[in-house]
């Protein structure tokens, strides 16, 4: 039976042996006992090896080892904590409480190329803001020491000031390994959009070119969100949204969506109308007289005016053939009798096209010949399109807040209106899409998500993370009871998604809206054997033999060889009890975890039943290592496994 091994199982995925598999599969002959002949592969690709030392590249102060950083593996684990989740046994859900570099590296196995979409927020490096250390051996000792869970060595997470002198540096190093870790969880038609200011919104554009490349900018959204009235040379109304993808040419041709609060707000209003008045003069009256007062909150959709027996509709220039010639032909004003005026370039649509749409009444006519014609278009057939500006009052973020902490005076500074955060989801993903904030902050994203599965009944699922930053004793919310931006996160998602279930009770399948989320805390391995003291060896070794540390429960055990898998760590998982002793089933069997002592072969025998009952395809076992109740029942074990067709037995 072997064990898991500490240097491959016991850590988060190794990137750089990934990276020499990849470069393998490509270029076999360039790679021997995983090593790389640099020599060879310089041979193979020619031309296109660059050596000179001038020549184009964006580079800092630490830069090398920023990438050596993002590929070292984490010797870290998640614990699950089930007293701050909700919905813990059917939430698809995950919140990460710890340093988000050692979470990525964590994820690296269970979601590979699993996830369609990240947003992130991260520093704005004014000078003011937490920016996470670059320089450490270890981040793991580094985050538990900030925590309180290691002693201090005298480092500390702090502002960067632009008086240190590496001001651009320090955040450079910070977001490279974390950008670069992130780019591995996309998946090939993945998309991250990256809120940011001018204060590194032109280094972050070169980074993102060289981690995701050039040609998979995608686009910059500018968002006006504030009206500056300070007498200065350019008055800084806006923010940017830096978008990449991780293949460009993996993405839809277009972005479109039918998702919008405002496009509901008109269907359901013509509804009512069309269901009330029948008159059609007395309809468009009264409809237009709604429209005067509510248009300036009605937003792209302001032009709207009109209302028939269908719905709200407006009238559409879009017969217009862009670019180049269209077709010809003359429709008649069924006033005048005389051909209407042609667009500039010719109609788009072909001739018998048009006599469709005049049959079916959606040809809007002017008041004479001398107008073009215009589609008549429904609210109900709105879709928006992503524009590269965006105008939205950032104050509606604290507004957010404030509707569900009303408590408390301010919360959080500068949080993300859902509003914004719901548009960039919708355009960029499908209703059953992975989104990850990774530097979560209120959680924004969790609230979004939620938001627009109650709207379009989607599935999406979201995964947020964030440090256990401290909240300063001198705000409301340390004063309100909340320790850190963590608690203020998982609290959030808490009143969230109860107030979304209210607001929209009457509505068909929202019972079925998940707003639950799994609570994980980053610490060090629940194993010692996976946590050697090198400066106590004979320790290390006895703690070898009885290897589970004292203060670590079972389902921490269990999350742990759940990371160290690669499995999903939302999976079903089922508790069974045979002979006395406890077994975890993962995903309908295909890993069984047994973590008690004394396994007896009525316990052994009981597995391979369990693998005939649940069938899974290939069944995975890990047992302790001590838990055995003696040494001929660990030999018989595998055997006994062997005749149920179960050859991947492990024991920690």
């Amino acid at each position: 039976m072997d064990k898991l091994d500490p240097k491959t199982d016991g850590s988060s995925m190794d990137i750089v042996k990934d990276n020499i598999e990849q470069l393998k599969a490509i270029f076999p002959d360039v790679c021997c006992e995983d090593k790389v002949d640099f020599t060879a592969l310089k041979q193979l690709l020619g031309d296109n090896v660059e050596t000179r030392e001038e020549r184009y590249i964006f580079n800092w102060h630490g830069k090398s080892n920023a990438r050596r950083i993002a590929q070292t593996q984490s010797t870290g684990t998640l614990r699950p904590c089930k007293e701050e989740s909700k919905n813990w046994d059917s939430t698809q859900n995950l919140f990460i409480e710890g340093d988000n570099l050692e979470a990525l590296k964590l994820l690296q196995k269970p979601y590979h190329k699993k996830v369609k979409m990240i947003y992130i927020d991260p520093p704005y490096n004014t000078g003011k803001e937490f920016i996470y250390p670059d320089n450490y051996k270890d981040n793991l000792n580094t985050y538990l020491e900030y925590t309180g869970q290691k002693d201090a060595e005298g480092r500390k997470f702090s502002s960067n000031s632009d008086s240190t002198g590496r001001y651009h540096t320090n955040w450079l190093n910070m977001m490279y390994p974390r950008l670069k870790l992130a780019r591995n969880l996309l998946k090939d038609d993945g998309v991250i959009f990256i809120s940011i200011d001018d204060n590194e919104q032109a280094n972050l554009k070169k980074l993102c070119d060289e981690m995701f490349g050039e040609e998979n900018f995608v686009g910059n959204i500018i968002w006006k969100n504030v009206t500056d009235n300070n007498p200065t040379n350019i008055a800084t109304e806006h923010e940017s949204i830096v978008v990449f993808a991780k293949n460009k040419d993996s993405l839809e041709n277009t972005w479109k969506s039918k998702v919008s609060k405002i496009k509901d707000i008109l269907v359901e209003l013509g509804n009512q109308l069309t269901s009330d008045i029948k008159d059609k003069s007395e309809l468009q009256v009264t409809y237009s007289k709604w429209f005067r007062e509510n248009k300036n909150q009605l937003s792209s959709l302001d032009r709207y005016k009109y209302i028939d027996n269908d719905g709200v509709y407006t009238g559409s220039q879009s017969v217009h053939n862009p670019g180049k010639e269209g077709y010809r032909y003359d429709i008649l004003h069924p006033s005048t009798n005389l051909p209407c005026k042609q667009p500039l370039m010719g109609y788009r649509f072909p001739e018998e096209t048009i006599q469709k749409l005049l049959q079916e009444g959606k040809i809007l006519f002017g008041e004479d010949h001398n107008k073009i014609i215009e589609l008549k278009v429904y609210a109900k057939d709105y879709v928006e399109k992503l524009s590269s500006v965006i105008e939205l009052d950032g104050r509606l973020g604290a507004y957010d807040l404030k509707h569900l902490f009303p408590e408390v005076r301010k919360l959080f500074t500068n949080p993300k209106p859902v509003s914004l955060l719901s548009k960039y989801i919708s355009f960029s993903s499908g209703n059953d899409a992975l989104i990850l904030d990774f530097f979560s902050g209120s959680s924004t994203s969790a609230h979004s998500v939620m938001d627009l599965n109650a709207q379009d009944n989607g599935s999406r699922k979201y995964i947020m993370v964030q440090l256990p930053e401290t909240c300063d004793e001198k705000t409301d919310a340390f004063k309100a009871g909340y320790n850190t931006i963590a608690d203020i996160g998982k609290e959030r998602i808490r009143r969230a998604g109860e107030k979304i279930l209210s607001a929209n009770q009457d509505k068909d399948g929202i019972e079925s809206l998940d707003i639950g989320f799994k609570v994980f805390k980053l610490d060090s391995s629940n194993i010692k054997a996976w946590d050697i003291d090198e400066d106590n060896i004979q320790q290390s070794l006895l703690d070898a033999i009885d290897n589970i540390k004292p203060e670590r429960e079972p389902e921490d055990v269990l999350y742990e060889v759940l990371l160290k898998y690669g499995l999903d760590l939302t999976l079903p998982i089922e508790e069974r009890c045979i002979a006395g002793k406890t077994l975890y089933s993962i995903g309908f069997g295909a890993l069984v975890v047994c973590l008690d002592d004394n396994i007896t072969l009525e316990v052994i025998e009981g597995i391979g039943q369990l693998k005939e009952e649940l069938d899974p395809e290939v069944m995975k076992v890990v047992f302790l290592d001590n838990g055995f109740a003696d040494p001929v029942v660990k030999t018989n074990a595998l055997q006994i496994l062997k005749r149920y067709t179960i050859d991947d037995v492990k024991s920690i």
